[in-house]
């Protein structure tokens, strides 16, 4: 019984994978509207999730196979001891795969965000006139990128558009100014 069970696993990780390179290959997606690699984890940005589809399916690839191995090993023959190698094995298999993925996207998924710590001292252009103790619009330009945000004078004095203000602080997405 325990071998049916890690050839099913084996088959369903395999069906799966084939599944989702084949529609990957044709330009469609496994899920509603997203990649097969999206998925929940504690992250803190993009990246490849621990959580993904493609994670799970390598584990249960992995599950199968190394159970099979394991249940035809004698000394590990019995479930209570093949599954939990198995389990172990399929989780180092997973383990690997979520790190050489996340490496792979931390060299390839580069972003065109500013990196907010270097925005303080920066000189910006008023877009959208700041009305006093209001919020308007700044643009500035940061790595060959122009950006606009929300921003506030910190005396609260109005600014027109066209004037030129120095960047003081960011909280939040909302920029503090004060004119140059």
């Amino acid at each position: 019984m325990e071998f049916l069970i890690y050839l099913f696993c084996l088959g369903v990780g395999l069906v799966f994978t084939l599944i989702t390179f084949v529609m990957g290959h044709h330009g469609g997606h496994i899920g509603s509207g997203g990649h097969a690699e999206a998925g929940a984890d504690a992250s803190d940005g993009p990246g490849f999730s621990a959580f993904s589809p493609t994670v799970i399916a390598s584990f249960v690839t992995a599950f199968g196979g190394f159970g099979i191995v394991f249940h035809n090993f004698g000394p590990t023959r019995p479930a209570f001891i093949s599954a939990p190698l198995a389990a172990l094995c399929a989780l180092g298999v997973a383990s690997v795969l979520v790190w050489f993925m996340r490496k792979v996207f931390a060299h390839t998924q580069s972003s065109s965000e500013s990196r907010i710590s270097t925005l303080v001292g920066m000189t910006a252009t008023v877009i959208g006139t700041i009305p006093e103790n209001g919020v308007g619009e700044i643009a500035y330009v940061q790595g060959g990128s122009r950006y606009t945000a929300p921003a506030r004078v910190e005396t609260g004095v109005p600014l027109p558009n066209g004037r030129v203000v120095k960047i003081t602080r960011v909280v939040a997405s909302q920029f503090y100014v004060e004119p140059t």
